[in-house]
């Protein structure tokens, strides 16, 4: 049995295709499904559904063969596997292309943030990428308190919680509905085939065509025009 882990939302539905082109269907919605677990049209193929965060964590430790997840989160986590002596067995051999969209500083419309940085300023930063936001900080020489938050990073300037947050953005809609605006791109963001190393040792035959698979739905994806 291969056991894929996927989160729900957009990185599931946009793998969706690509496991289309794979020749592999999920039987089931997950948004009407109560199962955790849902099944394919391949009698040894299934996926799990996880949270984003967990799915290299499932990945890691054996839970699944291989998922799909954010290069933000491997790179977020990325310390945290390495203290704890993970992440030998963490396998990356594609970007499959997919949940495009990038990491960014924002602040107020009405905030300077461009002077506050040149001035020395301490700044407080709300976000749940923290290693990601200290490293890019610290690489500019900017002094910032990081204020950890899982959810509605907007409201943290709006209500002066932070000066700024470093927060994912997509079309950037929601922050313009906020009062808010981009100020600096840290990084593009894409979502990755990981791959658990053991499996691909034990698994080698099942897993190798279904890898390959992904390989060339991503080629032939990337190849169409887009719109």
């Amino acid at each position: 049995m291969i056991t894929l882990a996927l989160s729900k939302g957009r990185i599931f539905d946009e793998t969706l295709p690509l496991l289309a082109r794979a020749g592999i269907e999920v039987l089931e919605d997950p948004d009407t499904s109560r199962k955790l677990i849902l099944p394919t049209n391949r009698a040894d193929v299934r996926v799990v559904l996880v949270r984003a965060t967990d799915v290299p964590t499932y990945v890691e430790y054996g839970g699944a063969d291989l998922g799909v997840t954010g290069l933000d989160t491997l790179l977020e986590n990325r310390a945290q596997w390495s203290s704890a002596g993970a992440g030998s067995g963490l396998y990356q051999p594609l970007d499959l292309g997919i949940a495009r969209c990038r990491v960014s500083v924002a602040v107020r419309a009405d905030f300077d943030y461009a002077a506050a940085v040149r001035q020395g300023s301490r700044l407080k930063v709300a976000t749940k990428y923290t290693a990601i936001a200290r490293e890019f900080f610290a690489a500019k020489g900017v002094h910032v308190d990081l204020i950890k938050l899982y959810g509605s990073m907007e409201l943290a300037p709006l209500t002066g919680l932070a000066d700024a947050i470093v927060d994912l953005v997509s079309t950037g809609n929601t922050l313009k509905a906020n009062d808010l605006v981009e100020v600096e791109r840290i990084m593009d963001i894409s979502s990755r085939l990981v791959v658990n190393q053991a499996a691909l040792k034990l698994k080698r035959e099942a897993l190798r065509p279904l890898i390959d698979a992904f390989a060339q739905a991503t080629a032939s994806q990337s190849a169409e025009p887009r719109p």
